[in-house]
C-alpha cells in the first residue's frame, strides 16, 4: 500500500520546472498530458476500491486485521469523493463555457 506522498519544493525545482512548462517541454503535471494524468488517478481509485473489496474479504474469512480494513476503506471512500468532486468541476466547468455568448 502507498500512502501520499510528500512534496518538498526547492526554488531551484521550482523555476525550472517552470520553464520547462513555459517552454511545452513537459506538461504542467511533471510529464504527460492532462489526459493521461485523469487515467492516472481513476486507476488509483479503482485500485483503492479493489484493496478495500479485498482486505474486506480477508476480515469475513477471518484473516484480516479490522484496522486495515477500516484504513482501506477509508482511503477509497476519499478517493471515491475526490473522483466525484473532480468530475463535478469538470461538468461545472464545460457548463460554463457553454453559457458564453459567441
Amino acid at each position: 500500500m502507498t500512502g501520499i506522498p510528500s512534496i518538498t519544493v526547492t526554488p531551484g525545482a521550482a523555476a525550472g520546472a517552470y520553464a520547462r512548462v513555459d517552454s511545452g517541454a513537459v506538461g504542467a503535471a511533471g510529464g504527460g498530458d492532462f489526459g493521461a494524468t485523469m487515467q492516472r488517478a481513476l486507476q488509483g481509485a479503482v485500485d483503492a476500491g479493489h484493496d478495500a473489496d479485498a482486505k474486506s474479504m480477508q476480515a469475513i474469512s477471518g484473516q484480516g486485521n479490522l484496522t486495515d480494513v477500516v484504513t482501506a476503506l477509508s482511503r477509497a471512500e476519499l478517493s471515491l469523493q475526490t473522483a466525484t468532486a473532480v468530475r463535478d468541476k469538470v461538468v461545472q466547468a464545460y457548463q460554463s463555457i457553454m453559457a458564453m455568448p459567441i
